[in-house]
């Protein structure tokens, strides 16, 4: 049996942008769907099911990230904001809001097609039924409350098990310091970015982690984290 072309919708009102994106999705097996407006892309996202939203931000409608809202509120494909915006607080915003990750303008196709790849990976982490998260070496069992690395079983806090969950389970994507503080420690917290770093420190010397040179934990610089998916 063959397999499904994947879908994806691209809402940008450049025409050659959106002919560009054509081509390239097209030539790697990928079926294209366009619209030009914020309220084009939302009726195009709710007919045709698309598999992944790349989405810019300046749509003359609206701004994109209202997509991204409207969206957010009855499904969970995956949203790459693709936008020229490149200022810390436009990405903080719109992966705040629920876009799965961000590509600045201009951009490589060689760039875009992994970011595409990872986010359309089949990833049944994100389900509630997922009782084990592997990623590379490092394994979560979530009911037994237990962490290996290579077999080796680590100790961990409850609040490092958390976050450590947490990651796994959006494992290639960024999770930003918000996000993080409001999961684990609560809306208070959303602005205690030192009190998470401590932590993230903790786990990545649990885990053995170089910062300088990572192989789990992936800091995005005034963003949050991604945990590192093996190629």
């Amino acid at each position: 049996m063959s397999e499904r072309v994947r879908r994806i919708l691209v809402v940008d009102d450049e025409d050659q942008l959106r002919r560009l994106l054509r081509i390239g999705l097209e030539a790697h097996g990928f079926a294209v769907i366009e619209a030009t407006t914020m309220r084009e892309g939302i009726a195009r996202c709710a007919d045709s099911n698309p598999d992944l939203v790349i989405l810019d931000l300046g749509l003359p409608d609206r701004d994109g990230c209202h997509l991204i809202d409207e969206v957010r509120a009855w499904s969970r494909v995956p949203i790459l904001v693709l936008s020229v915006r490149s200022a810390e607080k436009d990405k903080v915003d719109a992966l705040d809001r629920g876009g799965s990750d961000y590509v600045s303008k201009p951009f490589s196709m060689a760039e875009l097609l992994a970011r595409v790849r990872a986010l359309l990976r089949d990833r049944p982490r994100e389900s509630d039924e997922i009782s084990v998260y592997k990623v590379g070496s490092v394994e979560l069992d979530l009911p037994r409350r237990r962490v290996t690395i290579a077999g080796r079983v680590l100790k961990l806090s409850r609040k490092e098990f958390d976050l450590l969950h947490f990651l796994l389970a959006h494992a290639g994507r960024v999770v930003t310091h918000k996000q993080l503080l409001r999961e684990i420690w609560g809306r208070v917290h959303e602005s205690d970015t030192q009190y998470l770093r401590v932590y993230v420190a903790q786990l990545r010397e649990k885990l053995g982690d170089d910062p300088a040179r990572p192989r789990f934990i992936a800091n995005e610089p005034g963003i949050g984290y991604r945990f590192i998916e093996p190629e």
